[in-house]
């Protein structure tokens, strides 16, 4: 028997040995990557409403069968967007802040009706208007009659900077101008908001300091793929050598656009932009300029103020937030699963893969009605159109919700019905 099968293995035909590697494949991927998302959330009133009007929550996530590793997703998703979608036609308003400084607010309105509702998108880190994972998000939301503003920080896309600062993860003052800004000028019509990435911890912030303000303006909000846990994110970025890659091309993003600035130059200033410019990670460049831009002791602190795995119970609006468990940006320790169990307000969907803004599916993922794209026009669809104002009967049960159970505040006590909750999604995420 055993010389049988040495000389099968030894002289096995090559169309033999690509069968086997298929077949071994296939049983990998449809055991191991295709997984129903893990949804936390408290059992209230936000996860009935999501379970009943977000179709895609139900399903299993099918990712491209030959793309299922986390940096490959994270970076064919930015090459085959890059190529599938066209160049927004945007309209550009630019808005001076209190301080001088300006931000530029794209517009698409093509095709929607003028009292349609509005999202308010934040790219991420370096990203602006024409980033591929934003023509995908706008591009959704046109589909169905939603207009769109994506928010540009200062000294990017074109923007000019005015003012000697730019931005960080932890700072909403500039996003708070913006949103008051925005229901200002559409004083009547349904407002969402979306971050990605950065952007995700910029909303996050946002909505959780500036809870009651956010409260009175957003109906709804979402995030996708938030380094949840800066420290850790960052600690993860920085592992060898794929994610350290991903991150050594961020960090020369960031220096390409402090060195275009000359107003960031001068001996008045508390950082060295000789010594900014070589930074090689995005630690390097946050400790060496972005702390101290924004006056913290050191990287540690800006770190701890732009978490914002701790801040889910001070957040008001409906939050659905969309995060892969292999996202080389955010360890799936670092997603507070327990916490989005104990909260009223705010659901976490986890994909087994889809690594960072990924999520690409299908065999090849050219259809422009992708994972991200599809959950996010369900959501804000059912949230801000709301003709039967289901979705406002349910953020004014969320509210009641909130106050009649415990959340995730640190060193508080916690119910036994919402622990269960929080230990079974826990349990379930395990196989991830």
């Amino acid at each position: 028997m055993l010389s049988f099968l040495y000389t099968y293995l030894t002289n096995l035909p090559r169309w033999h040995l690509v069968a086997i590697v298929l077949v071994g494949y296939l049983i990998y991927y449809l055991m191991e990557v295709v997984k129903r998302p893990i949804l936390a959330v408290s059992n209230g009133p936000f996860k009935k409403y999501l379970r009943k009007h977000i179709p895609t929550l139900e399903n299993k996530f099918w990712p491209t069968f030959w793309c299922v590793e986390s940096r490959a997703q994270t970076v064919f998703a930015s090459i085959i967007r890059s190529n599938i979608m066209p160049l927004v036609e945007y309209k550009r308003e630019v808005l001076t802040l209190k301080d001088g400084g300006e931000v530029a607010l794209d517009w698409l309105e093509t095709g929607c009706d003028p009292e349609s509702p509005v999202i308010i998108i934040l790219p991420g880190l370096t990203g602006e208007s024409q980033a591929e994972y934003i023509k995908c998000l706008v591009t959704a939301a046109n589909r169905i009659g939603i207009r769109t503003v994506v928010f540009t920080n200062r000294g990017l896309g074109g923007v000019a900077l005015k003012t000697p600062r730019l931005y960080c993860a932890s700072n909403c003052e500039d996003l708070s101008e913006v949103v008051k800004h925005v229901k200002r000028t559409n004083p009547h019509v349904r407002i969402g908001a979306t971050g990605i990435s950065m952007g995700g911890l910029i909303l996050g912030n946002y909505l959780a300091r500036h809870s009651d303000e956010a409260k009175s303006i957003l109906t709804a909000a979402k995030i996708i793929s938030v380094p949840w846990d800066v420290h850790k994110g960052c600690a993860s970025i920085e592992q060898p050598i794929l994610n350290n890659l991903l991150g050594r091309h961020l960090a020369s993003s960031l220096c390409r656009t402090v060195s275009k600035y000359d107003i960031l130059r001068g001996e008045e200033f508390d950082w060295d932009m000789n010594q900014v410019l070589q930074s090689k990670t995005i630690k390097q460049f946050d400790s060496a300029f972005t702390s101290k831009h924004f006056g913290y002791k050191d990287v540690d602190s800006y770190y701890t103020d732009a978490t914002l795995h701790n801040k889910l119970h001070q957040i008001k609006v409906p939050l659905l937030c969309l995060s892969a468990a292999d996202d080389p940006f955010q360890p799936l320790d670092a997603i507070p699963i327990k916490a989005a169990a104990n909260s009223s307000h705010v659901a976490i969907l986890i994909t087994a893969r889809g690594g960072h803004i990924g999520f690409l599916e299908g065999w090849w993922p050219a259809n422009k009605d992708q994972y991200m794209g599809r959950l996010f026009s369900q959501y804000f669809s059912a949230a801000l159109f709301d003709p039967d104002n289901e979705f406002y009967r349910t953020a004014q049960l969320m509210m009641e919700h909130n106050l009649t159970t415990s959340t995730s505040v640190p060193g508080s006590p916690t119910n036994k019905s919402s622990l269960g909750a929080a230990g079974a999604i826990r349990k379930k995420s395990i196989p991830f």
